[in-house]
């Protein structure tokens, strides 16, 4: 049984190597996955340079609002670092968008923790970090992203009684992957470029975050969807996904305003030659049916053989409704969010 009652010294890996598994009640603070026991799949300890090679991490910022659209990855497969920042404007249609990749991961280090720390990446004029740390009896995420054409910086406060989704599966014989999400949080801060600056307080903007690392499959993929907003008086938080964490627990969920409620496994119904067509997403109890429509694609597509990706994250606007327990029903109307499909050979 894993106990999480004091977040501040909870770690996933025990001192046998072996890992927590389940949804845990808060955030697990020390990720400290290297300590793991992992093995080969025939069952011998893995080697070292398999230890760290198979050791995958990757954290996302998404800033989610009526007037821009903004979403920031840093990503460190062991072969490759990996950074990218797009934004977008819905009205003009108008998108900047920017990626970055250090071979070796040498221009990246990684937070071990989603409560404490700060993951950063610099390279050439780029300084882009996601920051940790208690506030206020809950947590606060940053995101400050220096470029020469622009600046950002956005925060997202988790309250105390914010209740993130933090879950621990089995992926394959020998492998496992911790992810720790956050949607329905509102996001502050400021963004500068173009000789102006825009408060992302006065867009009514949301966030989603997510953080994820573990001993992932060695060929992954998944399909996606998150939206962050507002619905009636509430505030509305989305996480789906297909293809991932998906063993004997999902990490499917919605938020009303800081409360937690699982969702049913869900279906993906999309063209997969025409990702701008409408998406269909819907989950397997009835809570969720929503149809989202693309504005666009932010795309990484790089195949070296023994590293490739095939990454599509299409941001845009979904529509239809959410039906709680209670038999209270949420139209949702045009609240933006992404998509996914992934394919990741690492």
């Amino acid at each position: 049984m894993f106990d999480n009652s004091d977040n501040n010294t909870a770690r996933l890996i025990d001192a046998r190597g072996q890992v927590a598994f389940g949804l845990f009640p808060g955030s697990v603070a020390h990720i400290n996955g290297r300590e793991a026991d992992y093995r080969t799949p025939m069952g011998r300890p893995a080697s070292r340079l398999a230890r760290h090679f198979n050791y995958k991490q990757f954290q996302y910022f998404g800033v989610i609002s009526d007037d821009l659209l903004a979403g920031c990855a840093l990503a460190d497969t062991a072969w490759m670092g990996i950074a990218f920042f797009y934004l977008f404007e819905p009205a003009t249609g108008r998108l900047v968008e920017h990626t970055w990749r250090s071979p070796l991961s040498r221009a990246l280090r990684m937070s071990a923790s989603p409560v404490e720390g700060e993951s950063v990446f610099q390279q050439q004029g780029v300084d882009i970090r996601m920051g940790y740390q208690p506030h206020d009896g809950g947590l606060r995420k940053t995101l400050s992203v220096t470029l020469p054409s622009l600046t950002l910086q956005a925060q997202m406060d988790e309250s105390a009684a914010y209740e993130p989704m933090s879950i621990c599966t089995r992926t394959g014989v020998n492998g496992w992957v911790y992810a720790n999400k956050v949607a329905g949080v509102d996001v502050s801060g400021t963004l500068q470029r173009d000789g102006g600056t825009v408060s992302l307080g006065d867009l009514n903007a949301c966030g989603h975050h997510d953080f994820s690392a573990g001993y992932m499959r060695r060929e992954t993929f998944w399909n996606w969807a998150c939206l962050s907003g507002h619905a009636g008086a509430h505030r509305l938080g989305l996480n789906l996904s297909c293809g991932v964490n998906e063993t004997s627990f999902t990490e499917n969920c919605l938020w009303l305003d800081d409360r937690l409620i699982k969702v049913d496994t869900t279906v993906f119904d999309y063209q997969r030659d025409n990702l701008l067509a409408p998406w269909q997403v819907r989950s397997n109890d009835g809570q969720v049916a929503l149809t989202f429509e693309p504005l666009g694609n932010h795309r990484e597509h790089l195949n070296l053989g023994l590293f490739a990706t095939n990454f599509n994250q299409l941001f845009g606007r979904f529509t239809g409704e959410i039906r709680l327990a209670d038999g209270e029903t949420l139209a949702v109307r045009n609240l933006f969010g992404f998509v996914e499909e992934q394919y990741a050979k690492w």
